[in-house]
């Protein structure tokens, strides 16, 4: 079966996000692809068995080539029509076109250039800074307040400086890359903010191209700027687009994953004392904490180069795809009584950091810190527990990743819930 236009699309809430297992779960059951209309976005189709997820990670007929999405996204939107050659969605391409937006052979060679400055070795000697951050937020937290919120004073801190010293990024300008990446990565903003902090970041972005090319350092920016000696390098309009990945997807990403990862053991006490018990569960808890709930709730999208078939459903060529990392995590096909969170299940093959071409260059660096934040923020505060009602929690409005506003605790267990 094919969908055509002439039928009715179903329209997702604009706080889909914020409750998205009951609906994912009937458009499972109901077949493995769906024409829906995002909030704040365009049509789509929206896969959400884990089998289908997969194999369309790798799937030669998909395709992630930036300036063709973007072209679609505006036309399925309705910003432009199917003649229209130009049209955009308000960030600019300099910062799109980077690797997670290429196809190979492009995406080979900007992904090995990359590589460079993320070997596991450099992200593994980061460990000990990491752990020195963490201490300093968590005494910086531990003031005396009844309640105090965990994602503003400890997981956004720490995702971003993370980001901002792996890139060499001076400390004084955090802020404004939180700003930034709101308003980039975020959904739901006028045109007009997201064109500022566009042209912002591609301005910034240069002037630290800059400084890196004549003042080198052992940073990550510095390694992409001078390349291997002798050997490819990026352009400058690449090493602007890869500066926005890292440090504007890269810090988000991160740190809605954190975020939920505390916020579903604070949800499960049960597993949260196993893991307290035993904190050498940390690393099969981590995947299946991912699993259960990531930050990342769909992929960057993609769209067919040609029609594709799953099962009784037949996506056109032309069409923007959505593939529902947390619907796939849901499938108790692939993973046996799905919606329960258990730290001791070890996940096989989750999707949290990707498949294929395009897994994440960052998941080594992703792990350490959530070990790293965890096993501080747990030894730390045993008495650790949510201070508001799970159901009065607010989640963001977006689109693509699933994130809490706030996460209000009691670091000493003095508050109720």
């Amino acid at each position: 079966m094919s969908v055509d236009s002439s039928q009715a699309v179903e329209e997702l809430p604009k706080d889909f996000l914020a409750h998205p297992y009951e609906i994912l779960e009937r458009l499972r059951a109901a077949g493995p692809a769906h024409p829906v209309i995002f909030p704040h976005g365009a049509k789509v189709w929206l896969v959400t068995r884990y089998d289908d997820v997969r194999q369309l990670l790798t799937d030669p007929r998909v395709s992630k080539d930036g300036s063709r999405a973007n072209h679609l996204f505006a036309r399925h939107a309705g910003m432009i029509t199917d003649e229209d050659e130009t049209g955009g969605i308000g960030v600019n391409d300099e910062l799109t076109m980077h690797m997670l937006n290429s196809d190979p052979p492009r995406h080979t060679r900007l992904r090995s250039l990359a590589n460079q400055g993320l070997t596991p070795r450099q992200m593994e000697a980061s460990r000990p800074r990491l752990e020195q951050v963490a201490d300093e937020l968590l005494n910086a937290l531990d003031d005396g307040r009844p309640v105090v919120d965990l994602l503003a004073g400890f997981t956004q801190p720490m995702t971003i400086t993370t980001i901002c010293e792996v890139l060499g990024v001076p400390a004084e300008d955090k802020p404004l890359f939180h700003q930034w990446a709101a308003e980039l990565v975020g959904a739901g903003h006028d045109p007009e903010v997201v064109e500022a902090a566009s042209n912002s970041v591609i301005s910034y972005a240069r002037a630290s191209i800059e400084a890196k090319r004549a003042n080198p350092g052992q940073d990550m920016l510095s390694m992409l700027v001078h390349g291997r000696d002798g050997g490819d390098r990026l352009t400058s309009d690449e090493l602007v687009s890869m500066f926005f990945l890292i440090i504007m997807a890269g810090h988000v990403t991160s740190m809605h994953t954190l975020t939920n990862v505390i916020h579903s053991l604070l949800t499960h006490p049960e597993e949260l004392a196993k893991l307290r018990a035993n904190l050498s569960l940390l690393p099969v808890a981590i995947d299946e904490l991912i699993r259960y709930d990531s930050g990342v709730s769909v992929g960057t999208f993609r769209f067919t180069k040609e029609a594709i078939d799953l099962g009784e459903v037949t996506i056109p060529a032309g069409e923007i795809l959505a593939l529902s990392m947390s619907s796939a995590h849901r499938d108790s096909t692939k993973y046996p009584d799905a919606d329960r969170l258990d730290v001791t299940r070890c996940p096989k093959n989750h999707l949290g950091f990707g498949h294929g071409t395009h897994y994440c260059i960052g998941a080594p660096l992703a792990r350490i810190q959530l070990e790293v934040a965890l096993t501080k923020l747990l030894t730390r505060f045993p008495d650790l527990q949510l201070a508001a009602p799970p159901e009065s929690l607010e989640w963001e409005h977006g689109a693509l990743m699933r994130g809490l506003v706030a996460l209000p605790v009691s670091l000493h267990g003095t508050a109720t819930g």
